[in-house]
């Protein structure tokens, strides 16, 4: 009976500790990767910058050190053109007096627009006791122009949504029939009001940056990694500081995503084609996994592993990530099962409310029917760096990204060698 324990107990330990032995990704590996992303030098990797750029070409040369295969036939940059929309002018009277910026907020990508009150605009309203964002996120998604008058109380809320969505944008087409949003700290509009503002608009290039691993049984059936490279750039200074570095925000999810892209490329045994791409423009709008999963066949996309945030330990504690949409398919628990033996959980996405399921990277595949989740570590009711200048490689916990890295190699296993399909998630409905 002695005996038997004891093998009993190697054999666990044997379980706990066998994707610890397989190394792997190394830490000086993980540390360097970050350390570039999130460097002073990528100046915060804003979006519509020459900073991002320099991060897209950083990433591809991580790919092309690594062996994978260009995504597209022009190489590891995935390009598409957007109109960028800069907020020249903006303006609101009310009764004849000028309100400060911070007590509204206009978001609209029209060149120009000029109400008053003979315009026939809609009207809505974010009382006092009702839920500011679930309000907010149900007018910004709703059909045609609106002006929401928004309860005084709310003004630190008015004040926080004009620094996220700022006076730059993109869009995909300008056709002269733009909706726009006005939301406005105010109980009531006077019999006189006028609501004016004017957009410079240009044509740009953005580029993900994506690369593949063929499959050698099944290369037509896709598992797709990812993440988002772009942050926000310069911000206002907190001290001397103004880089929002983006260290957790994603340069952790970055850092998994080529992790596990050389692990598999060393490995070299994957039945289905891996893509591991990098995702530019999540922080203004998604517009790059937007333009990356409407140009692929979602059925043959066979699960998404979105990676955001892994570089502080979970609400669940250490050895731990929660998968958004935990429950519209079974891929957390498939992969969970990969792990038995060992201390690492996958848990189901605790901050519900916030509808992360289709606010990240995964909700375009997602919407189409892909098991297509976002795995992450972030307390997002507690971090008091997010799109700070603090969100440093100083602030995160290099093992807690090393554990998860290895957790979702191992966890992934499955997928990669064709042994295992998720169930797919349901189509939303257009």
């Amino acid at each position: 009976m002695k005996k038997s324990f004891i093998l009993a107990l190697v054999l666990l330990l044997s379980l706990h500790n066998s994707y610890a032995q397989q190394n792997i990704v190394k830490t000086q590996f993980i540390e360097r990767v970050l350390n570039g992303l999130a460097s002073d030098e990528m100046r915060g990797r804003h979006a519509f910058t020459a900073d991002a750029q320099r991060a897209a070409e950083f990433i591809a040369n991580e790919f092309k050190d690594i062996g994978l295969t260009p995504y597209s036939n022009e190489g590891y940059m995935q390009s598409f053109e957007m109109n960028k929309v800069n907020r020249e002018e903006q303006s609101i009277t009310l009764d004849g007096k000028v309100l400060k910026s911070e007590d509204y907020l206009i978001i609209g990508n029209a060149e120009q627009l000029n109400w008053n009150q003979k315009s026939v605009i809609k009207i809505g309203e974010i009382g006092k006791s009702e839920d500011f964002n679930e309000k907010f996120r149900a007018y910004y998604n709703s059909n045609g122009s609106v002006i929401v008058l928004v309860d005084p109380s709310y003004a630190s809320y008015i004040a926080r949504f004009n620094k996220i969505f700022g006076k730059e944008n993109v869009t995909t087409a300008i056709t002269g029939d733009e909706a726009t949003k006005v939301f406005i700290l105010a109980d009531k509009l006077p019999k006189e009001y006028d609501i004016a503002y004017k957009n410079k608009i240009e044509k740009i290039t953005m580029s993900n940056v994506a690369g593949i691993i063929p499959g050698k049984k099944d290369p037509s059936e896709y598992i797709v990694f990812s993440g988002h490279y772009d942050h926000i750039g310069i911000i206002e200074p907190q001290g001397q500081d103004s880089i929002a570095n983006g260290a957790d925000d994603d340069a952790s999810g970055i850092t998994a995503m080529i992790s596990l892209a050389k692990y598999y490329k060393e490995q070299n045994d994957n039945a289905r084609t891996l893509i591991f791409v990098a995702f530019t423009g999540e922080e203004v709008g998604m517009f790059g996994s937007k333009y990356f999963s409407n140009n692929i066949n979602a059925d043959s996309v066979i699960a998404m592993i979105n990676i955001e945030m892994i570089g502080k330990d979970s609400k669940f504690g250490r050895n731990s990530l929660y998968i958004t949409g935990y429950d519209h398919s079974n891929l957390g628990k498939l992969m969970q099962e990969n792990l038995k033996g060992s201390d690492f959980t996958f848990h189901p996405d605790p901050y519900t409310k916030q509808n992360l399921f289709y606010r990240s990277d995964n909700a375009v595949l997602a919407k189409l029917g892909v098991p297509a989740h976002t795995f992450s570590t972030s307390q997002i009711d507690k971090d008091q760096y997010y799109h700070t200048v603090k969100d440093e490689i100083s602030t995160l916990d290099i093992a807690n990204i090393k554990s998860s890295i290895e957790a979702i190699a191992v966890g992934a296993k499955g997928l990669v060698d064709g042994t295992q399909t998720p169930s797919r998630v349901e189509k939303l409905k257009d």
